[in-house]
């Protein structure tokens, strides 16, 4: 989201604006329309300047009438807003200014918070997987292994159904049995990963 900001990390003592490309971006094609990149057609030829947020990709933009020579009481981004979409800006209402904490207690504080959020995504993802490993393949997969084996033909279905079952406990096909009957002894993820395979030229 865009908004004013303070990172001494980053950006040193300076207060910069942060935008949100794509918002950004979609201004510019409303209320302009040129075809170019709002950054570099008009926020930079504007006399704004881009910090990069160190290797993110990230940045923050500083300039006259929106970071520089205002009153940090009543911020607005209306001078970015003149720049970019060459209207009047219309923002009645003041931002307030996030500023990060670098010291070494909110540093920990903010890695253990990350660590706890990313370590509970990475929880749900396995539990889902493991769910999927025992899960049977679904109507829809089957349906679609059967259109792919009258694609691909019963000799690169056992080939690729081989190298999928290794490992599960699951027999590859027997001589005479059916590539339907053998598809319906798979788990919902082995089914995914065959019929990733099959789809490879």
């Amino acid at each position: 989201m865009s908004g004013f900001a303070r990172d001494t990390k980053y950006y040193g003592d300076r207060l910069v604006y942060e935008p949100l490309a794509s918002k950004w971006g979609r201004y510019h094609s409303t209320h302009c329309g040129c075809g170019q990149d709002w950054l570099t057609a008009h926020a930079i030829p504007a006399g704004f300047t881009v910090i990069p947020r160190g290797n993110t990709g990230y940045y923050g933009l500083v300039g006259p009438g929106l970071t520089e020579g205002v009153d940090e009481s009543a911020l607005t981004a209306n001078a970015l807003w003149e720049a970019v979409t060459g209207k009047p800006g219309t923002q009645t209402w003041n931002e307030s200014v996030q500023v990060t904490c670098r010291s070494p207690e909110a540093e920990a504080k903010r890695k253990a918070a990350n660590d706890e959020h990313y370590g509970r995504i990475r929880e749900e993802s396995a539990k889902r997987k493991a769910v999927a490993k025992k899960e049977p393949a679904t109507a829809a997969q089957l349906k679609y292994l059967t259109s792919l084996v009258e694609k691909v033909g019963k000799e690169r279905f056992d080939a690729e159904f081989v190298k999928v079952v290794k490992g599960t406990g699951i027999k590859p096909r027997a001589p005479r049995e059916r590539t339907t009957t053998a598809a319906k002894r798979l788990t919902k993820a082995a089914a995914h990963k065959l019929i990733g395979a099959l789809v490879q030229p």
